[in-house]
């Protein structure tokens, strides 16, 4: 795994942004695996500016989403369907016609989950994965003991994760108990994967997906399986890493690389 160290969140975004950039600059029509949360914030806000300074195109374009919450309907403020739109795509100029986020209110669960994965195949698979990481070293809301083959389905949500999403809503009890998901063999399967990370309280998670076992009670140490992962950091969420010095030396020397 391509381990990126930044100096803080505003330039770790930028740096995101950059290779959100490249991916679209190579492939106008690329498809794009896209995350929620804090920590893409900043990436999105970045991308906005390109588009509207820089002339970043996303007519071609086609999203589809990680997670949503089961139960809450896309005008909810805390579904994940809301969030895109209100910090993402009413501010480019993707098609309507080309987002897909999970639905949090499907009469069947079971019979969505499968279209899903059927509409990325058909769309030609993903270019490049987008993803945050949890607490718990979660990828998507595929919590510890997930299995590292999982496809797009319905998960119960760790207590642990429940507890750090309350943020978002008035307390603990008002966080919804179940999500829909794309599976970790769902998102092995991006050409691309490019995880970001902010702050020292993700640091045991990003030092265990990085420098640990592969193992399904942290999924996002299977990304250490891909050919073309990336992790974009900051120095606090760094902080824990034991191989630091040698990915900041990796980074200095790669213009040079041949």
């Amino acid at each position: 795994m391509e381990v990126i160290v930044t100096r803080d969140y505003d330039e770790m975004s930028k740096t995101a942004a950059r290779v959100v950039a490249q991916v679209l600059n190579l492939k106008p029509n690329a498809v794009l695996g896209l995350a929620t949360g804090s920590t893409p914030l900043g990436l999105y806000r970045e991308l906005i500016r390109m588009h509207r300074e820089e002339g970043l195109d996303f007519s071609q374009v086609t999203t589809f989403n990680l997670d949503e919450y089961v139960g809450l309907p896309r005008t909810h403020p805390q579904s994940y369907y809301y969030f895109m739109q209100e910090n993402l795509f009413k501010h480019i100029n993707v098609p309507k016609q080309n987002i897909y986020v999970p639905s949090g209110t499907t009469s069947n669960y079971a019979a969505f989950c499968q279209w899903y994965e059927q509409r990325i195949r058909e769309c030609g698979g993903i270019d490049l994965q987008v993803l945050g990481i949890g607490t718990d070293g979660h990828i998507a809301f595929n919590e510890p003991s997930s299995s590292l083959g999982s496809r797009t389905r319905i998960k119960t949500l760790a207590r642990q994760t429940i507890e750090d999403n309350a943020r978002f809503f008035g307390s603990p009890d008002e966080v919804p108990v179940y999500a829909i998901t794309m599976g970790v063999g769902t998102i092995l399967e991006a050409r691309k994967i490019m995880l970001l990370a902010s702050g020292r309280q993700k640091a045991p998670a990003v030092a265990a997906a990085i420098e640990g076992p592969v193992t399904s009670m942290i999924t996002a140490s299977a990304l250490q399986l891909h050919r073309d992962a990336m992790c974009i950091i900051d120095r606090e969420a760094a902080s824990q890493l034991k191989m630091l010095d040698y990915y900041e030396w990796v980074q200095a020397k790669m213009p040079n690389a041949p």
